[in-house]
C-alpha cells in the first residue's frame, strides 16, 4: 500500500540535545499506527513533524510525494487533524462552540453546508452531547479530553494524529477513542496515536513504532515488536508479554510487586 505521508532521515535538534535522530516512519491509509517508548524517547516530536507543525532539521517528509512543507496551512488543516496532549482553550466558550472551530477549514466551502450534522456527529462520537451547553473550563480533565477529540473528528481530515488521547480518560472511554481511531481507518483514513499505555497498544494498533532516544528501534506489528525483551530493554524495567488464556491476544504487562520494589530502594 502506498504511503499516505512519508518521514525519511528525519533528525530535530535543540541546542546539544537531539530529539529524533535519522527517523524513518511511513503512515498507510487504513491503519491505525501507535507510537510508544519511554519519556523524553521523542514522541511527541515525531507527531509534530508528520502534523507539518515543525520541519525536521535533516530529513524529509511528504505527503504522498509532495513536500509536507510546501501544503498550505489551510489545505494541511483539511487533511491532518492533530490531538494535544493539553486541552486548553483561552475563552469560556461553551462545548458545542469549541466543537464547532474543527470545523474552520471548511469555511467558505461546499462542505460547510454539513457543519451542524458533522458537529452533531462530532459530540455524540465523543459522548459529549450532554454537555453541549457546558462553559469548557467548568469540565473536568477527562471531560476536556474528549471534547477536543470532538473538535478534532468535526475536522474531518483523512489523517488522525492523536497525542496520548487516552491519558484522562477512565476505561469506557479510552476503548470509546481507540475505536474512533479504528472506524476512521477504516473509513479510509489513517490514525497515528501515540501512547504510552503498552496493553492498549497491543489492543488496538495495526502496527508499531518503539521510539526510543530519539531513534526507531522497531517497527511492525504488535506481535512482532511487543515482545519481552525489548520492551524490557527500552523501558529499563520489567514487563511481561503473554497470551491470553481465552481470547489469544496479546497481553503486555509491566511488572509490579516486591521485587521491584526492592530493586528501586537500592
Amino acid at each position: 500500500m502506498n504511503p499516505l505521508l512519508t518521514v525519511r532521515g528525519a533528525g530535530v535538534r535543540i541546542g546539544d540535545a537531539t530529539l529524533l535522530d535519522g527517523v524513518d516512519v511511513a503512515v498507510r491509509t487504513g491503519e491505525v499506527l501507535v507510537v510508544v517508548g519511554p519519556n523524553g524517547a521523542g514522541k511527541s516530536t515525531l507527531l509534530s513533524v508528520l502534523a507539518g507543525d515543525r520541519a525536521p532539521d535533516a530529513g524529509t517528509v511528504t505527503w504522498q510525494g509532495e513536500p509536507l512543507a510546501a501544503v498550505r496551512p489551510g489545505e494541511l488543516a483539511r487533511r491532518r487533524a492533530v490531538l494535544l496532549q493539553e486541552n486548553r482553550v483561552a475563552f469560556p466558550f461553551r462545548v458545542v462552540d469549541v466543537v464547532r472551530m474543527g470545523r474552520a477549514p471548511w469555511e467558505g466551502s461546499s462542505s460547510a453546508d454539513r457543519d451542524d450534522a458533522v458537529v452533531a456527529a462530532a459530540l455524540a462520537a465523543a459522548d459529549v452531547t450532554h454537555l453541549a451547553a457546558r462553559r469548557f473550563p467548568t469540565l473536568s480533565g477527562g471531560e476536556k479530553a474528549r471534547v477536543s477529540l470532538a473538535r478534532v473528528l468535526a475536522q474531518e481530515a483523512r489523517l488522525l494524529l492523536l497525542d496520548e488521547p487516552t491519558a484522562a480518560l477512565d476505561v469506557k472511554h479510552q476503548t470509546r477513542v481507540l475505536a474512533q481511531a479504528r472506524r476512521h481507518a477504516d473509513a479510509g483514513g489513517a490514525a497515528v496515536v501515540v501512547l504510552h499505555d503498552l496493553p492498549l497498544a497491543a489492543a488496538w494498533a495495526d502496527r508499531v513504532v518503539v521510539l526510543h532516544r530519539g531513534a526507531v528501534v522497531a517497527d511492525g506489528a504488535p506481535a512482532d515488536v511487543l515482545t519481552s525483551a525489548l520492551l524490557t530493554d527500552v523501558y529499563d524495567h520489567t514487563v511481561d508479554v503473554l497470551t491470553h488464556p481465552v481470547t489469544g491476544a496479546l497481553l503486555v504487562l509491566p511488572r509490579h510487586g516486591s521485587h521491584e520494589r526492592q530493586e528501586v530502594a537500592s
